[in-house]
């Protein structure tokens, strides 16, 4: 298997594009080998179908310019036990990327926290040459980064998604399940101008840094600066 160059986590099918889908379409375009994973089916989503989410799921992707696959943890059973770390570590060490993103722990969706927790224990596992060797041959991400869903919080750093914004509206518009208001949804704050504040959350990191729209993250460990300090 070629080593990916990411590999992002969610714990439903559109975590990764409200957190970081602008940020995925830049790197896609520069050729970077990348891949969506999502630990749930959101089987227990107020809105749509599994079927129907997988299938937007996929268009989300395909706008992206990214691969994606779906695990089969239950919804709300992100939980740290045996069964559903390896399950998160084989996926690792599949695709052995050089870099792992998750959901900022800090959000009012359990599931999201959650599945930060275990996909940090994962990248951890994985890396462990010795821990369940029938996921596969260990592999070690160089960093695990967290990227914002509901929540805003000041950013350890920011990536300019000013070219890339509109993929990454669009991959969220393919969920029209989960962001479109009919006569069937249930009323949830996703059918309510949802889209829009994710758009403006990225305004406004962007302002912080003088681009039109950036996407920000967070990170455990100071991240390292060479002659890129003073932009050469």
């Amino acid at each position: 298997m070629t080593k990916y160059d990411i590999l992002a986590f969610g714990a439903h099918a559109d975590d990764v594009e409200i957190g970081m889908g602008g940020t995925l379409a830049r790197y896609a375009e520069l050729g970077k080998k990348i891949i969506i994973c999502d630990l749930t089916k959101a089987d227990l989503s107020s809105n749509g179908t599994v079927d129907l989410r997988l299938e937007e799921a996929a268009a989300a992707a395909s706008i992206l310019g990214v691969e994606r696959i779906t695990l089969d943890i239950p919804d709300r059973g992100l939980y740290i036990n045996e069964e559903n770390l390896q399950k998160i570590t084989a996926v690792i060490r599949e695709y052995k990327p050089a870099i792992v993103f998750a959901p900022y722990y800090k959000d009012r969706h359990p599931d999201h926290g959650n599945c930060a927790k275990l996909v940090e224990e994962a990248v951890f596992s994985a890396g462990v040459k010795k821990y369940a060797q029938e996921t596969g041959a260990a592999h070690r991400a160089d960093n695990v980064y967290f990227y914002m869903i509901n929540g805003f919080h000041k950013p350890d750093f920011v990536i300019d998604v000013t070219d890339s914004i509109e993929k990454k509206l669009e991959s969220l518009r393919a969920y029209q399940s989960q962001f479109e208001r009919n006569g069937e949804a249930v009323d949830t704050p996703l059918v309510n101008g949802y889209i829009e504040t994710v758009e403006a959350r990225e305004r406004l990191f962007g302002k912080e840094v003088g681009v039109t729209y950036a996407e920000g993250f967070m990170t455990k460990k100071p991240i390292l600066l060479s002659n890129d300090l003073l932009g050469e």
